[in-house]
């Protein structure tokens, strides 16, 4: 028996769910949405203790949207949401999350590798500053020293780094998944965001224990292109939200290019996307890709994570080997 026949004998669902497919296999928003709330009813029916990754990018709300509608539909229960709080955020991202999550009666579970947060916190760390491995909890020296293999003495207090990344991030989640017994683990990733993403399946089995706790991911947008998550937004999840918002949609051109009676504030979608960001990272390492709100841009011919740091992203397929989303 392999690993993903193993995993909690309670599930029905097929791993190989959209193996080999691509985002053209789903060519207009209706047949992207239709998967995706096929995909979002499968996951809250099957499993047991399932949460929803949530970072207050447009990947994760649009996911949490396709949950809450599924959730009503069908009546059934809208699961926590994680939030890696990596101590890194731009404060708009927290506002933003902390809103929204009262707007909708959010159950939010605040996942922070909390022995490097004390650490920096009681030493006054900016970030980029060192903080030394034999200072951490046994934990995360296991981390660092066994599973990356990382050998100085000291770690930049930075968030997309290898050990950064790891620590902040990948352990607080893992941690988190832990403490609260979750077996399924709803995300935003998508296919055509990343190649270390490009292969991944609607249920992804994550089952090694000497990894992660045994869990699946559950991957209800992958189908969708960036351009189409925007075209859902304000075609479909921002009408359906938004109080005197038209239910035939309305694209804005800026923040203030919204319809009568409706503000930024009324709208689930970060002030960072308006403000020219593609992508949202960490603070110190993300930067606006133009002016212009993310939807406008030249989605063809510029990439997504352009305004990401490099050094990163060259490091996905190894860090998503150790539990990264």
């Amino acid at each position: 028996m392999s690993e993903a026949e193993a995993f909690p004998d309670y599930l029905d669902v097929d791993y190989t769910d959209g193996e080999g497919e691509t985002p053209e296999d789903y060519p207009s928003i209706e047949d992207k949405i239709e998967k995706a709330i096929e995909v979002t009813k499968r996951g809250l029916e099957q499993y047991e203790n399932p949460a929803v990754m949530w970072t207050g990018g447009k990947d994760s709300t649009l996911t949490l949207y396709f949950i809450k509608e599924v959730a009503e539909r069908y009546d059934l229960e809208v699961p926590p949401a994680v939030f890696i709080d990596h101590y890194q955020h731009f404060d708009e991202i927290m506002d933003f999350v902390e809103h929204w999550a009262d707007e909708w009666d959010l159950d939010v579970i605040w996942a922070r590798n909390e022995d490097v947060g004390a650490y920096v916190d009681e030493n006054g760390l900016e970030p980029g500053d060192d903080i030394p491995v034999s200072e951490l909890s046994e934990h995360n020296q296991h981390h660092v020293r066994e599973i990356l293999e990382y050998e100085e003495d000291t770690f930049p207090f930075l968030l997309d780094t290898y050990v950064g990344n790891h620590l902040l991030k990948t352990v607080a989640l893992n941690d988190t998944l832990e403490e609260h017994d979750i077996d399924g683990v709803i995300s935003g990733v998508r296919w055509d965001e990343q190649e270390a993403r490009a292969d991944e399946t609607f249920f992804s089995p994550r089952h090694d224990p000497d990894i992660y706790p045994p869990h699946d991911r559950i991957q209800p947008i992958l189908q969708f292109e960036e351009s189409a998550v925007w075209d859902a937004f304000w075609y479909f999840a921002v009408p359906d939200t938004v109080e005197n918002y038209p239910e035939d949609g309305y694209v804005p051109t800026s923040d203030t290019d919204l319809p009568e009676g409706v503000t930024q504030e009324d709208v689930p979608v970060s002030p960072k996307y308006f403000a020219g960001f593609r992508s949202l990272g960490s603070e110190v390492s993300t930067d606006k890709s133009a002016e212009e709100p993310a939807w406008l841009q030249d989605m063809e011919n510029t990439t997504e994570r352009a305004g990401r740091a490099q050094d990163k992203e060259d490091l996905m397929e190894r860090l998503r080997d150790l539990g990264y989303m």
